[in-house]
């Protein structure tokens, strides 16, 4: 046994040693991880970023930070983003693409500087600890995270890091709220776009929810999605400050000796009022606020339009005009449908899906461009990650790839010369690029140093210009005009056509006739739509309007079709191409917090040109993810090991960027009823990427305290396991995972706890081909559409015999016209060689599966080896073919159900039937089963953040000439 331990772990430790491509910057609070060579360029600008960050940071919230930050750099997609964690580590992930621009949801502002004062501040709001919160990481070794595993950690998350347990509205709107102010202004709290959001729902009599509401059903069923909390977060902070004063928000949300651990309760101690009945003041505020506004928009006449269609779109692409079919051709995305590309006809208002687009980006869906001589569309996929280009033929509503992973987006037909332009994004830098007939290669025609993005380009008709938006890194923005043929002999000069100031340029686009470019500016506060005169070099406005217009087409010479912006989403609007003199400018609610509290003012951060790094790095070189490994957190555990209670201590290893992760727990079951030789119970899991080692010795495990299914086996076990794969493209993804397995002494066979082995000491070999194109539409709950496949071979190799097993698993899913309402064919089917009672040479099958308390999926019932309304393993064969059809039916959600810190979200059902036969080769040992049942979930979140989902089944079972048997089954899913 010893000798084969070592085997397993010495191939492990081979494959986890492989030398690192990442190179590391350290000073005395950061480590910066990155990939040497083609990162490099930016290290040194991000590290001053960092540093230049926590200083204003220390300052403003009195605070040291507990442990070094480790900040990695990636280019893992298209357009800019990142994300924090505290727990159980400082860390943050910088996507550093440029931003995406569209409809001015991300203000314009150097973007690594302005994401690293956002991401700082959850790194700061999550970290800092008042003395109670120090003690307890003293005494578990750090920050626990909550594991479903062991469940104990919701408490020792809690007390170790409170903070973490606040809804996204909470530690997005803080973030939010201080990076405006550490950039001077240009962010979301003076931003135009938030502003029109609440604008419109007060001009729409929306519904505002409430804190809870928000993240119980706003952040689900809404286009705008998780953005919700965003929106809402920063305006409740932003009214508070202006009520209240900045200096009240900082004690509320800054954790220091004094402070409550529970974000309402210390809301609560600051302000003097419960958080609902200030969220309802700020409400009531907003509504006469934007009253206002709108009033003063209305000074001027507003501008008159005709709805093209009858429903909003909700997310909206770049729109082009067929005059030969009088249709509009757009990308769209709303809830209740997949995304795809829409024909709209401009004349009847209806709407013609044309196909779907796969991997979606919200807020602009996808990168659009269209020849008319030809009737293609081209469209951009995996929007989210590295695009593609693909071909629409509208004639056959054929379409096919014509690039892939070329990430380049901001598509522009040239008509002159049937080619096609983008954009292309690449380690930071923007590439304007050309792509000729037949469109499955690019050429390179000039890139931006970094800091410089170009973004919604435009061909002129007679295909002799090329306009742009260019955002500069000191936030400028301004409209520009290239001389194609220029462009093409490598002149990059261009022509200024109208600074925007930080206001941004949107998506201006030629007229028919070459002598106008028509786009859309919140030059005033309010995005309307403008046209820029070529000949005689003028700017000129052509609506005044109250929510918002964008995306303008020419459609003829003395009419546009525009978006109009609605609670909604976006919607297709006819107006005049006539010009408009005068237009109002709004009141932000940023600029009343400047005028009442000045002392925002002063929270403008200093450039990161101050920083002098040469004097901070004290350690540099190439990255060794295993020598930085080391113990994050400890603490007790209680587990299950055969209906009796162990004791025991988890620890929890891991390296700072997380490609090597440890996790070791032992435990001790006192009881006198377990033989000395069960008693101790020991787990250590080792993931390496795509490797995980696993050993067990009388495996235990909490959920078997708690319920009918035991894990728990007497033994030891030792496997090696690997996932690759071989095709990943969202949804679509083909996996291949493998696991050789040793195990000794074992009483129960590793899969089956009521099946005793025929011989404790085994090999198995496990090979697992999975292909997964699932897809869900915005507000769903599960899965609606799709296809899962699944071929698997177990081989279990036993006192010199093989007893190989095969198992085909086939799910298709298909939508029902009610949205989120769809069906469900599960089948499976399975063939093992040896004799009918060699338990290795069996397939078992019965139950729900799932324990009173648990942590696997809720549907259990889906599983192959479920079958509800029989015992555990009761049913067996050594082949067999099981069939399930699931009606699932739409979620019932709630605007409010509970408190901040326990509501109900949603409920929903679903009713099935199953059939099995087994041994269908052996009519003497055949087995013959159905069952009808039904499950309804009811989805929970504790502590803002935690989800918990109740479970309520039952099942019927039915066997030829035998009497019927039934299943109850209640169970609370954890985490």
């Amino acid at each position: 046994m010893k000798k084969t331990i070592l085997i397993f772990v010495l191939l492990f430790v081979i494959v986890s040693t492989g030398h690192s491509q990442f190179d590391y910057i350290e000073t005395d609070n950061l480590r910066l991880v990155y990939i040497g060579g083609l990162h490099s360029f930016l290290a040194p600008y991000t590290a001053r970023c960092f540093e230049n960050s926590l200083s204003f940071h220390k300052e403003l919230w009195n605070y040291t930070p507990s442990e070094k930050i480790t900040v990695i750099l990636h280019d893992l997609g298209d357009f800019g983003n990142a994300g924090a964690s505290t727990v159980p580590n400082n860390r943050i992930s910088f996507a550093i693409a440029p931003l995406n621009y569209v409809y001015e949801t991300a203000p314009a502002n150097e973007r690594i500087n302005a994401t690293m004062n956002h991401e700082m501040v959850h790194i700061v709001a999550g970290d800092q600890a008042s003395g109670g919160d120090s003690f307890y990481r003293s005494l578990m070794g750090g920050k626990v995270k909550a594991n479903s595993e062991h469940p104990l950690t919701i408490i020792y998350s809690y007390l170790s890091s409170p903070r973490r347990s606040a809804p996204v509205w909470y530690h997005e709107g803080i973030a939010v709220f201080l990076e405006t102010w550490m950039t001077g202004g240009l962010r979301r709290s003076l931003g135009p776009y938030d502003e029109m959001v609440f604008r419109t729902m007060v001009l729409d009599s929306s519904y505002f929810y409430d804190h809870v509401g928000l993240e119980s059903e706003g952040t689900k069923v809404d286009f705008h999605a998780g953005v919700n909390s965003y929106l809402y977060g920063n305006r409740f902070y932003s009214y508070l400050a202006l009520t209240y004063g900045p200096e009240a928000v900082m004690r509320w949300v800054t954790r220091v000796n004094g402070t409550n651990s529970y974000f309402v309760s210390q809301f609560k101690k600051t302000f003097g009022e419960s958080i609902k009945t200030i969220w309802s003041d700020w409400i009531e505020w907003e509504h006469e606020f934007q009253k206002q506004n709108i009033e003063a928009i209305a000074g001027y006449p507003t501008t008159a339009f005709r709805p093209v269609s009858q429903r909003a779109l909700g997310s909206v692409s770049r729109i082009y005009y067929s005059p030969s079919n009088k249709k509009l051709y757009a990308g769209v995305y709303y809830p209740g449908e997949a995304p795809h590309l829409a024909a709209i006809d401009i004349e009847t208002g209806k709407i013609e899906k044309i196909t779907n687009v796969k991997g979606a980006a919200l807020f602009f869906v996808t990168s659009l461009a269209y020849d008319e001589s030809t009737e293609t569309m081209f469209y951009t996929t995996d929007n989210n990650s590295w695009r593609d280009i693909m071909m629409l033929d509208l004639k056959t509503s054929k379409s096919k790839r014509v690039q892939k992973d070329t990430r380049i987006g901001d598509l522009a037909f040239n008509r002159a010369d049937k080619s096609l332009w983008g954009i292309r994004h690449f380690n930071g830098i923007s590439t304007l690029v050309k792509i000729i007939p037949p469109y499955d290669e690019w050429d390179q025609i000039a890139s931006w140093p970094y800091g410089r993005d170009l973004y919604d380009i435009d061909i002129s008709p007679d295909g002799k210009k090329l306009s742009a938006s260019l955002a500069e890194i000191s936030g400028k923005q301004t409209l520009i005009l290239f001389d194609v043929d220029k462009l093409e002999a490598g002149d990059t000069s261009f022509t200024t056509l109208f600074n925007f100031g930080n206001s941004i340029p949107g998506n201006f686009s030629f007229s028919n006739d070459n002598h106008y470019l028509f786009g859309s500016s919140y030059y005033t506060g309010v995005s309307n739509i403008y046209r820029y005169d070529l000949e005689i070099d003028s700017m000129e406005a052509i609506t005044n309007g109250i929510t918002g217009f964008f995306r303008p087409v020419q459609i003829s010479e003395d009419s546009l079709i525009a978006f109009n912006y609605g609670t909604e989403g976006f919607s297709p609007v006819m107006i005049a191409n006539t010009t408009t003199e005068d237009i109002n400018p709004i009141k932000y609610l940023g600029q009343e917090i400047v005028k009442q509290h000045p002392i925002v003012k002063d929270w403008k951060i200093q450039s990161p040109r101050e920083i002098y790094l040469d004097t901070l790095i004290i350690d540099s070189g190439h990255y060794n993810g295993l020598a930085n490994m080391s113990l994050n957190t400890f603490y007790p555990i209680v587990e299950g090991y055969k209906n009796y209670t162990a004791v025991g201590m988890h620890f929890d290893f891991s390296e700072p960027i997380g490609f090597h992760r440890a996790e070791l727990s032992t435990s001790y079951t006192p009881s006198v009823q377990v033989p000395d030789d069960e008693k101790l119970h020991v787990s250590f899991d080792y993931n390496y990427l795509d490797w995980h080692l696993n050993f067990k010795y009388n495996d235990a495990d909490f959920y078997d305290l708690f319920g009918p299914t035991k894990t728990s086996r007497k033994g030891y076990a030792i496997s090696l396991s690997y996932k690759k794969s071989l095709f990943y493209d969202p949804p679509r993804i083909f996996n291949l995972s493998g696991s050789i397995s040793k195990y000794w002494n074992l009483i129960r066979m590793p899969q089956y706890q009521n099946v005793q082995t025929s011989y404790d000491n085994f090999l198995n070999l496990n090979l697992r081909f999975t292909y997964h194109n699932m897809d869900a539409s915005i507000g769903a709950v599960d899965y609606e559409s799709g296809i899962l496949f699944q071929v698997i071979s177990t081989n279990n190799y036993v006192n010199g015999y093989l007893f190989p097993q095969v198992t085909g698993n086939l799910n298709l899913g298909f939508p029902l016209p009610i949205h989120h309402t769809s069906f469900w064919l599960r089948t499976s089917t399975g063939y093992a060689h040896g004799g009918r009672f060699e338990p290795f040479a069996n397939f078992f099958f019965g139950g729900f599966g799932n324990n009173w308390v648990d942590h696997s999926s809720e549907k259990r019932y889906r599983s192959r080896s479920s079958f509800p309304g029989v015992e555990i393993n009761e049913i067996g064969g050594t082949n067999y073919t099981k069939v399930t059809a699931e009606l699932t039916l739409p979620p019932l959600r709630f605007k409010k159900f509970g408190s901040s810190s326990f509501y109900l979200t949603w409920i929903r059902a679903a009713v099935f039937s199953s059939g099995i036969v087994t041994n269908f080769d052996e009519p003497l040992y055949r087995q013959r089963y159905g069952t009808i049942g039904a499950q309804i979930d009811f989805r929970m979140t504790l502590l803002s953040y935690l989800k918990m989902t109740l479970s309520v089944g039952y099942a019927a079972a039915f066997e030829k000439d035998q009497t019927k048997t039934d299943e109850y089954m209640v169970s609370l899913k954890v985490l």
